[in-house]
């Protein structure tokens, strides 16, 4: 059947599920991105890294992984999310085999950070814009979380799997073979990927878009979307989001052995990997009933608890235990994955399903930009001072900030919507309605 689409004459059997696992399966292999900390800690003494050469690979991917996003976005609007995933899934395997060549932070730098970074981007861009646009506006949160939650959550496999390859056989042989098993992936659930037809309209949906203020929904152009104030606001609240989770998620290993002493720090990782991968899927479903502003707010202060009761976690502390530390982790881990579930979301309500691949690239770049700051700015403080309290401090701040932002941040208004509004608003002053006594003298006189 046609799911009750009339621009759709022939039958359009519905692929979502098989899309949305397919995009699943490819955030899964991306989230490589997630185990830095643990191959950035395997990285030898011998080859001479300072702490910022360790942060500069992890902060160029996120900057490029935001920047590409973008392109890619638009790549896959008109060319559809098979070829920009499998052009993705080709980019990451080959950055991680080009780790296997080199010792040096500029090698590491082209390899995962410009390389894999670009990879991701074409790779995550194509994921959710075909999974949601199979499915109604009511489950567009949780499906875009079930999609991204495969980011968060590959921290589970991959973070236990890196450790034992390097132990085992060190940083080259670790990242020859997941480049090259990456490379597979990827491009084999690409070939899954594909779009619903234009004009396509999801079961559960059609009643409620053919008529009442649904029906009058505008979608956005990029020019158009840049033009809103919203926009920048969500641009901002992102920023501050991702960033705090990205500065923790790149130092995670870091801060449990140096500032808890913990032995089994890299089990932090696999912590706030679960939670990472939980809270999308949770902050999906939630947002779809509570709506996208409550639902950040309460991420947003909820996160800034957490970074500030890790940044007490200090060796003999309470705080510092081995269980309390994993909550934390898993905590921060849930209300970070919560923004890749969340964004997205609210920028197919607010701009429309047509141009989202581009629309939520350039809102992407937000997540970029504020893990490549938040992420570098961590490691110079943690040189300079040998400790990362001025950076926790200072992303709890920008969560503060970003949970205030939202009390702003309202559904834009085209320009054909403010016009209707102004030709309403002309016509009841040309037409006043009469007053109550007025209408009780009329009925009197009749």
């Amino acid at each position: 059947m046609s799911e009750g689409n009339p621009l759709v004459s022939q039958p359009v059997k519905n692929l979502g599920w098989r899309v949305t696992m397919a995009g699943l399966g490819i955030n899964l292999a991306l989230g490589i991105l997630y185990t830095w900390s643990v191959i950035s800690k395997g990285i030898p003494e011998a080859w001479g890294w300072s702490e910022t050469d360790k942060s500069l690979p992890y902060s160029i991917a996120c900057l490029v992984f935001c920047l590409v996003m973008v392109p890619a976005g638009r790549m896959q609007d008109k060319f559809g999310p098979r070829l920009v995933a499998s052009i993705g899934g080709i980019l990451v395997g080959v950055g991680m085999i080009l780790l296997s060549t080199t010792t040096s932070p500029l090698g590491f730098m082209i390899g995962f950070g410009v390389l894999a970074g670009a990879g991701f981007g074409f790779g995550y861009a194509s994921a959710t814009p075909p999974a949601v646009k199979w499915f109604p506006a009511a489950r567009t949160g949780l499906i875009a979380g079930i999609v991204v939650s495969g980011f968060g959550l590959a921290s589970v496999y991959a973070a236990p799997l890196a450790k034992w390859l390097i132990a085992s056989y060190g940083v080259g042989t670790m990242a020859l073979s997941l480049g090259i098993a990456f490379l597979v992936v990827v491009v084999g659930c690409a070939q899954l990927l594909v779009a619903p037809p234009k004009g396509y309209v999801p079961a559960g949906s059609a009643t409620k878009q053919a008529i009442g203020p649904a029906a009058k929904k505008k979608d956005y152009s990029p020019m158009e979307m840049l033009c809103t104030s919203q926009f920048y606001l969500l641009w901002f609240m992102y920023a501050c989001g991702a960033g705090a989770g990205l500065m923790i998620i790149s130092k995670l290993v870091k801060i449990g052995e140096a500032q808890a002493g913990l032995a089994m720090a890299s089990s932090l990782v696999v912590a706030m990997a679960v939670g990472n991968g939980a809270g999308r899927i949770a902050a999906g479903m939630a947002s779809d009933k509570l709506g996208r502003q409550q639902t950040m707010f309460g991420c947003f202060v909820l996160q800034a608890v957490m970074v500030i009761l890790l940044s007490q976690a200090a060796a003999g502390t309470t705080l510092a235990t081995l269980p309390v530390l994993l909550a934390v982790s898993a905590m921060i881990g849930a209300m970070y994955g919560a923004n890749l579930t969340l964004f997205p979301s609210i920028t197919k309500d607010y701009y429309g399903a047509k141009n989202f691949g581009v629309n939520y690239g350039l809102v992407f770049t937000a997540w970029g930009v504020g893990g490549f700051m938040l992420a570098l700015g961590a490691g110079k403080l943690y040189d300079l001072y040998e400790t990362f309290s001025y950076a926790y401090y200072g992303a709890a701040t920008l969560l503060v900030a970003a949970a205030a932002v939202t009390f702003l941040v309202k559904p834009p208004k085209s320009a054909d919507e403010l016009s209707e509004t102004a030709l309403s608003a002309d016509s009841d002053v040309a037409h006043p309605q009469p007053a109550d006594d007025v209408k009780d003298v009329a009925s009197q006189s009749a």
